[in-house]
């Protein structure tokens, strides 16, 4: 019996940190890392950075889990979380979300710098505190604003390397920030219920799904614009433009779907396929970076 409860209690911690999302976040991190230079980076400050900005995330993520308990146990999608199921205790996850983040601004200031602690800690303060206590309920257009903390990876990696904001990694910024509204809004339209149920404006309870499809349409098309960036500010090549084309063109083709079907399971499938596509996209830039295509 022991060992199954610390088993369980393993997990249940594990699952605080939101490790899908993370993973995510911490790849769109190393990604910034390694375009920021032509080669690789150092390998202390590539380390280093990716375990600070990992923990940094993962704690924000608990304190998201504690904030939300309330509304977590009353969604079907998020009652089988740690706090709603009692497996863990409030102060449980306020301890560990304290550690981990104060081991994670220690690990930035002292073996990053300075810069990189500052923005990791805007960050996190942003997504865990200004988006998850006011904007998640003051204002339908809480994911928008709010996304800027989920779009900062890319320049704290890049500042873990460099020590500086440089305005490619602010273009990485924009990608996710434009990607970030459609990703979520199509969730938002499949789960429009439960969010109803728990009184957050998300858009799709405030504006209708109508509206809302019509935004996802019109953001889809931005962001194939934004991510064309890159490649006119000749920070990529013809790998990544090829790329970011296809995935685009097949980002409007999911919204032009959801335009047509008007149902929850293709919404699902916008989801999904937004995550699959940030992933590609920023892999693209990665190969592009160090295998470039040249046209003799």
């Amino acid at each position: 019996m022991p060992d199954t409860t610390a088993s369980l209690s393993w997990k249940d911690y594990y699952e605080l940190c939101k490790p899908r999302v993370v993973a995510l976040i911490v790849f769109t991190a190393i990604v910034g890392m390694l375009l920021a230079v032509p080669g690789m980076p150092p390998l202390a400050n590539f380390l280093y950075g990716t375990v600070g900005i990992g923990l940094a995330a993962s704690s924000a993520a608990a304190i998201n889990h504690f904030l939300d308990q309330k509304a977590d146990a009353e969604m079907a999608r998020t009652k089988n979380r740690p706090l709603p199921t009692g497996h863990l205790q409030p102060r449980q996850v306020l301890v560990f979300a304290s550690l981990i983040g104060f081991i994670a601004m220690a690990i930035l200031t002292i073996k990053i710098n300075l810069l990189t602690a500052f923005l990791t800690f805007l960050s996190l303060i942003g997504y865990a505190l200004i988006y998850t206590v006011y904007l998640k309920r003051a204002t339908p257009q809480n994911i928008v604003i709010g996304g800027a903390a989920g779009a900062a990876p890319p320049v704290l990696g890049w500042a873990a390397i460099t020590g500086e904001v440089h305005p490619h990694a602010l273009l990485l910024f924009l990608i996710i920030f434009v990607w970030t509204p459609p990703h979520f809004w199509a969730l938002a339209i499949a789960k429009r219920d439960e969010y109803a149920k728990v009184s957050i404006p998300m858009l799709p309870v405030t504006h209708g799904v109508e509206f809302t499809r019509l935004q996802i349409l019109l953001y889809t098309i931005l962001l194939l614009i934004s991510t064309l960036l890159p490649y006119l500010t000749g920070m990529s090549g013809l790998i990544y433009l090829a790329t970011a084309l296809l995935l685009g063109l097949g980002f409007i083709y999911y919204a032009i779907q959801m335009m047509r079907k008007k149902d929850n399971k293709t919404a699902m499938r916008t989801f999904g396929y937004s995550i699959i596509y940030l992933m590609l996209i920023f892999a693209a830039l990665l190969i592009d970076h160090y295998f470039p295509l040249s046209i003799s």
